[in-house]
Order: structure tokens, then sequence, then C-alpha cells
């Protein structure tokens, strides 16, 4: 109800509901990417309390939202003896509507479970001031002003069955000292009628919750929410073995590889025989595991070969880029599939080389020379005094030509026959981002059209340089250059562009009176923890509208599933518009692969980012290609974790 608990969802799991207790709606998603830390988004709309009554400015906003993120640290697990605890920190930047930190403790004496608990701000004796350009934690702070303003609370749940449960609760929240609360001036002049609260909640699936509450002695409450597990496919993965024609026996060893490649989801398939030594080159355009990849095409190379070769060689490309070598012996993968080897003794009997820089001198079969498609497209928009929510649907058509290694042609066109972004939105004096408006505002834009060359050279150095239309917005040059360490466990690069406003109103023109070059210098670094399967990303240099500074990006990856999220710190002074000075740009996003719901493995994702404000600071262009991405998992320190992919 209103009170937290010591409880958290299990790792890799996530829950997104809507509820209401007048004057309050909350919307809100909740994950846990780790154990025993979970976060929580929450967007509360006031009922009844127009934002154009707290700030003129505001005047298609609708009612007042406030939008804050929470996190819950569990410190110890609950155990025969001893409860779980945990420690929260809710709000802790920006207007802090709805501020705290608290310590809380749940035992479950079954079918009972007791929670009790103190905390301050919200649960506490006064309303907690903003904090616009820091992160304000008090507990840690100021240790005994917490304990002075915080106060007790305490609850107590009953399961009869796994499909009901019965909720009590003695809620210490003090509306009518909330100040900071746009609800408190118009709902809560005075105490409410009842600190006690009760509850049930229902279970009607094993992913649905519905909760019923009676709150402050008069205000019936309902909510509706959901809960998944992060990164489980809803249908199975299976991929249906390869299996010969009779016919195609009868061809040579190399066409019969081909062939079985081909059908298998590889393209660029390049095979040779010389004597005893099979070498395969192919790209994975399927498999969203190199190992996964891999395990494919050895079973094909041992089921179509015989004693007479002795060696194998698989070279993984992108582009024609060789990024991964492979080299067994053909012994070694018999007495793999004979089960006389695990497979861990396997890879240590193998090599693997991420250095690789030139490719087999074997002739390319299957040559993908035009990739095209379609794929939907979702963008939004929020927070815009004009108006809140703002969204444009529609599809975007891509293609891309490949004549030679590493060079592309890429261009794309997107149509929104659904758009209400609106291009009246002002834009800030500092305009690197937030005049987006009057390019999204287009049911028609052409994304990008452009050229890019990549290289790989020796002691698996990486480069790339773009030209053209690079994005929505901007036209220019587009570099960088990178190369792990430590076998992957660190990426280190420089990257910069040189580029000037696009013509939003002539998708080929640059735009009229504004001869600025918008150029950025970084140095990019990312720490690979293949252990929890995540990356730590630090961009530091000059970003786009001249504030210098770093961008500190978290991923997390759950079998294929991403979630992101990223903070600015940068030097805003030199900026020019209030609005963008000590502000952090900030901000969540997930990618979403399509293995999850096809029930066959695939490479493909479809992403989705929101940021709560539409500023200047921290920002980018946005880059067709990212050497760190290019690089990804083709890396000796992701290499040995992500075999467990391989059945």
């Amino acid at each position: 109800m209103e009170l937290p608990t010591a409880r958290l969802m299990k790792e890799n799991n996530w829950r997104m509901g809507v509820g209401q207790v007048h004057p309050y709606r909350f919307y809100y998603l909740a994950m846990t990417p780790f154990k025993n830390f979970e976060i929580d988004g929450r967007m509360t709309e006031i009922i009844g309390v127009s934002a154009a009554d707290v700030n003129p400015a505001f005047t298609g906003y609708g009612n007042v939202k406030d939008k804050s993120m929470d996190f819950k640290f569990r410190l110890i697990e609950e155990s025969k003896y001893l409860p779980a605890i945990a420690f929260g920190i809710m709000d802790p930047q920006g207007t802090r509507n709805y501020a705290s930190q608290y310590i809380v403790a749940s035992k479950q004496i079954y079918p009972f479970d007791f929670t009790v608990g103190m905390g301050n701000g919200r649960f506490g004796k006064v309303a907690l001031p903003p904090s616009v350009d820091q992160y304000d934690v008090e507990i840690l702070s100021n240790t005994m002003g917490w304990l002075q303003d915080s106060q007790i609370f305490a609850g107590v749940q009953f399961a009869p069955t796994n499909w009901l449960t019965l909720m009590a609760e003695y809620s210490p929240i003090k509306y009518e000292v909330q100040i900071h609360d746009s609800a408190q001036r118009k709902y809560f002049l005075s105490p409410v009628a009842s600190k006690f609260n009760f509850g049930l909640r229902l279970k009607p699936t094993k992913w649905s919750e519905i909760g019923l509450t009676f709150q402050r002695g008069d205000t019936i409450g309902v909510s509706l929410s959901t809960v998944f597990e992060m990164g489980k496919p809803f249908i199975p993965i299976y991929d249906r073995p390869y299996k010969e024609k009779a016919e195609v026996a009868t061809y040579s060893l190399e066409k019969r590889l081909e062939i079985a490649l081909s059908k298998s989801g590889f393209q660029n398939i390049g095979i040779s025989v010389d004597g005893s030594h099979l070498r395969i080159e192919a790209e994975n355009v399927k498999y969203y595991y190199a190992p996964r990849a891999l395990e494919v095409i050895l079973k094909i190379a041992h089921s179509l070969t015989g004693p007479g070769i002795q060696l194998i060689d698989v070279v993984f490309t992108q582009n024609g880029i060789p990024m991964v070598e492979h080299t067994c012996l053909r012994s070694d993968l018999e007495e793999l599939y004979n089960n006389k080897l695990t497979k861990d003794e396997f890879f240590f009997l193998s090599r693997m080389n991420t250095s690789v820089n030139q490719r087999p001198d074997v002739k390319i079969k299957d040559r993908r020379w035009i990739g095209a498609g379609l794929k939907p497209s979702f963008e939004t928009l929020i927070n815009s005094a004009e108006k809140f929510f703002m969204y444009r649907l529609g599809v975007e058509a891509w293609a891309e030509l490949h004549p030679w290694e590493g060079f592309t042609v890429a261009g794309g066109v997107q149509g929104y026959p659904l758009n209400d972004i609106s291009a009246t939105t002002r834009p800030l004096a500092d305009s690197v981002r937030s005049d987006i408006f009057q390019y999204k505002s287009k049911n028609f834009n052409m994304g990008r059209l452009m050229v890019e060359q990549m290289y790989k050279a020796s002691h698996e150095i990486y480069s790339r340089l773009a030209a053209g239309y690079l994005e929505i917005e901007y036209a220019g040059l587009d570099g960088e250059i990178a190369m792990p360490l430590w076998g992957g466990r660190v990426l280190i690069g420089l990257g910069g562009s040189a580029t000037r406003k696009r013509d939003p109103d002539n998708i080929f023109m640059l735009k009229p009176g504004d001869d600025k070059v918008y150029n950025t210098q970084f140095f990019n670094t990312r720490f690979n923890v293949p252990e929890y399967n995540i990356w730590l990303d630090f961009k530091t240099g000059r970003f786009l509208a001249g504030d210098y500074g770093t961008v500190v990006t978290l991923t997390k990856n759950i079998h294929g599933l991403m979630i992101f999220g990223w903070y600015s710190f940068t030097n805003t002074n030199s900026l020019q518009a209030p609005e963008n000075r000590g502000y952090h740009d900030k901000g969540v996003g997930i990618s979403l692969p399509m293995r999850l719901f096809d029930g066959t493995d695939s490479k493909t994702s479809y992403g989705y980012s929101i940021s709560p404000w539409t500023r200047d600071v921290g920002q980018d262009i946005m880059h067709y290609n990212s050497l760190f991405d290019f690089i990804g998992r083709n890396l000796k320190v992701f290499w040995d974790h992500d075999t467990e992919n391989m059945k």
C-alpha cells in the first residue's frame, strides 16, 4: 500500500503497474537487475491540480506530474531466526516531493509476514527540501538529523492461499506537512482521518496482481500490476538442426558445407580444404551468442567430414571484418560428441583468437551485398511545457550496401502516420537537442544517408570513419578508434565529430542561418564485467553544446535483453539557458531481443529509451555504429562466459 517492506523481487524480474488512491495516480516500473538491489521508476499524477496553476508556462501539460526514482538495497537476507533487513532511498534528486530514506525489517511466520521500519521525509516529521544539483541522502550526510526526523511504520500481511493476501499497516505519513507535494495545498490542509490502511491483493495468474485498499480512513484505492522474468523467452527457443538431403550428399565437401551453413543462419560463407585442413569463414546473422553459432558450425563440420580432416579453422566476420578465429582438432571434436571431453576441456584444448585481422584465402559464397528491411518506430518526448507526453508511431525503412570489406553505404527514411509532436515548443538558447521538436514534428524524415568505413588492424585496433547525413538533426564527419586491453576486460578509444545542423524543412539541405560547426571530442572507456553480465561506459570530453565532462552509462545484459541507464556530469557554466545550467542529463532504456518472442534464435533487437527532459547538456550525435558495440562480446573475457549458451 503506502509503506515499503524488506522484500525484493527475484533477481532479473520486473514489475509494471498502475494504481490510484485519490488524489494520486501512480505509474511505475520496478526491476531487480542484481541480487539484493531493486530500482523503481515512478510517475505520480495529482488529480485535479493543474500544472498551469503551479507554473503558467505549462498551459497544455494537464495535471501536475512528478517523476521520481527509488532504490532498495537488501542488507541481510531472511534466515530462520533473523528478519530480512533493507535500506531504501526514495526520490533523492530534483523536486523530491516524495523523498525519504528508510530502514525496514520483514519476518515471515507463515502464513503471516510482519514488517517494521523507520524513515524520514515522506515517512518523517517534516518534508525534505528539493535538491536540483545533487543527490541528497540525509541518512548518510546527517545521520542524527535523520534519526530526529524519522518515524516508525509497521504492517502485517496474511496469506491464507497463494492467490489471496490480506494486508494491514500503520502509516505515519503527515500529509498536511508535505509542503512540496502539490496535493497538500488542495487536499491535505489538516491531518487525514486515520493512519491505518487495510487491503487485499489478488493474484489471478502467475504474472498478474490486483490490489484493493481502504486508506486514510476514507479513501478506496485500486492497483493493477504484472510481473515477468527478464530475459526468459515467452516461447522456448528451438532451432531445427540441419539435415542434409540425399541429392546434396553427392556434391563436393565444400559445396555441402556451404549449403548447410547457408540454411543454418550464416552468410558471406567461404570454404576451403587443403589436405587435412578445413577452413571456414562465415558471418553469423542468426545466433545471439557467438559460441552458439560456433556450436552449429562445428556440428555441421563434424557430421559432414571424415577422419581425413584433422584441423578445423572457423573465422567469424562482421561486414567482412574478421572478428574471432577458433581452431580445433577434429579428433577433439569427436571426443566432445562422444562425451569423452567436457565443454570446458574441449575449449581448453582449442584456440580462440580475437586478434585475427586477416581473412582466410577462400572464395566467398552467398555474399550479402545488399541488406534492406522495415521496422516499427515508436518515439516519445515528455515533459514539454506545451504537453506532457508527445509521440509518433510509424515505420522505418532502411537499406545497406556493402561493396567491400568494412565499407557501408547506409540510408533510412521514416514515416509517421500518427504524430502529435509539436514544432512550436521553444528551443533553449544553447539548443543542440532542445530543438529536436522541429525535426520530429515532421511526418516524414530521412534519418540518414551516409557512408562508413571500418578497419581492423593488428593488435586488435579498430577504426571507423563516417560521413554524410549522420542522423535526423546533424550532418558531417564522425570518427572513432578503439582497442581492447587485458583480453577485453577494458576497452579504450578516442572519438569525435564535426557536424552542422540539417534543415528540418528540407531533408537534403543544411539549416539556413546556422553556419556553426558542432564538434565533439571524447576519450571513451568501457569496463566489462562478464561475471555479472554488465559493462560500464565512460564518455569523457567535449559535448555538442560545448560543455565538458563525462557521461556514465551502466548496461546489464539478461539473456540478450539489455537494460541501461545514463547520467551526465558536465560543466554547464558556459551555457546560456538557465534550464541547462546545473542540469544532469539522465535516462533509462531497454533493448528487447526478438529471440524472446520468436521461438527461434535471432540477433535482432529493438530498443527504446526515455529521458525525463529534452535539454542540451551532455549531448552527442546519434552514431550509426559505435566501435565498442561493434566489438561487442567478441572478446576473450566474454568467450568463456558465453559458452554456457552452448547445448
